[in-house]
C-alpha cells in the first residue's frame, strides 16, 4: 500500500511539476489524503527529491539542445550551448542566494500552511489572467523567440521571479513561465528556457534536503523514493511534451482558472471541514 502511494505522489510530482500549477502545492495537499506511513521528515525530503525524476525527463528531452560537447557539432553552435548555459547558472543565482542560507526560516513559516498554499494558488492564477488578457490587447507587441536573443540581464530577472517559488503554492514553473513573459519571451521560449532552469536548482534543492535528512535510509524508504522518483520520470516526460504542444495554440488562462479554483477548494475545505 504505501509502495502505491509512492507511486501516485510520482504522478501528481510529473504532472504538476511541469505545469504551472505549483506541484509542492499539490504533493502536500495530496498528502492530507493519501498519508505516507512515514516520519515528517522523511516525507519533507521525500516531496523535494522525488523531483529528481522529474528533472531527468528534461534531461532525456532536450538533451540534444543542452549537451555542446557531441562531436557532431560545429564549434559556433557549442558556443551558442554555453551561452545557454550560462545563462541558465546567472538565472540560479537568486534562488541559490536566498533559499540556500533561508530553507529552514522558509520552511518553518509557509511550508505546512493550506492558507499560504490557497492564497498562492489563486494570486498567480490571477496574474496569469491579467496577463494573458493583457497580451492579447497588445498582438503586435515583438516576442523573443529565439533563446539566443536572451540577455544575461533577462535571465537574471526571470531567476529572481524563480524565487517566488519558495513559498508553496506558487510553482517554480509558474513563477519563471509568468517572469518570462512578462519580461518579453513567447510562450514557447517562456516555457522551454523554464525546463532548462529547473536542472540546476531542482538538483541543488534536492542535494540540499538529502544532506539535511541524511543517508541513513530504510529499505522501505529507498524503495518508495525510488519508485516515486520513476513514475515522476516516466510522467513528466508525457507532460513536457503535452505543455510545448499545448502552448503552441492556446494561452496559460486554463490553469489561471485552475488554480483560483482549487485555491478556493482548499479554503473552503480546511475552514469547513478540518
Amino acid at each position: 500500500m504505501e509502495m502505491l502511494k509512492a507511486i501516485f505522489l510520482g504522478l501528481v510530482e510529473g504532472i504538476t511539476e511541469w505545469l504551472p500549477i505549483s506541484s509542492t502545492g499539490h504533493m502536500l495537499l495530496v498528502d492530507e489524503f493519501v498519508r505516507l506511513n512515514a516520519s515528517d521528515a522523511f516525507k519533507e525530503m521525500f516531496f523535494v527529491v522525488i523531483q529528481l525524476g522529474a528533472i531527468l525527463a528534461v534531461v532525456l528531452l532536450f538533451f540534444h539542445k543542452l549537451w555542446p560537447f557531441s562531436a557532431s557539432r560545429e564549434q559556433p553552435v557549442k558556443r551558442d550551448v554555453l551561452r545557454l548555459w550560462g545563462k541558465v547558472l546567472v538565472a540560479s543565482l537568486p534562488a541559490a542566494l536566498i533559499g540556500v542560507p533561508f530553507d529552514d526560516a522558509i520552511d518553518a513559516l509557509f511550508y505546512d500552511s493550506p492558507f499560504v498554499i490557497a492564497a498562492a494558488l489563486i494570486v498567480y492564477g490571477v496574474l496569469f489572467i491579467v496577463l494573458e488578457n493583457r497580451n492579447a490587447r497588445d498582438l503586435h507587441r515583438k516576442r523573443l523567440n529565439d533563446l539566443e536573443e536572451l540577455s544575461y540581464a533577462q535571465a537574471l530577472l526571470i531567476g529572481a521571479f524563480q524565487v517566488l517559488a519558495l513559498v508553496p503554492g506558487t510553482s517554480r514553473s509558474g513563477s519563471t513561465i509568468l517572469g518570462a513573459m512578462i519580461l518579453g519571451l513567447a510562450r514557447p521560449a517562456a516555457a522551454e528556457f523554464s525546463f532548462y532552469m529547473s536542472i540546476p536548482v531542482m538538483f541543488g534543492a534536492s542535494l540540499l534536503k538529502l544532506l539535511k535528512f541524511g543517508f541513513a535510509f530504510t529499505g522501505t524508504e529507498a524503495g518508495l523514493l525510488l519508485a516515486g522518483m520513476l513514475t515522476a520520470f516516466v510522467v513528466s516526460v508525457a507532460a513536457i511534451k503535452f505543455l510545448m504542444a499545448f502552448v503552441q495554440r492556446h494561452d496559460f488562462k486554463v490553469f489561471g482558472w485552475y488554480r483560483i479554483a482549487l485555491g478556493v477548494l482548499v479554503i473552503a475545505y480546511f475552514a469547513l471541514w478540518t
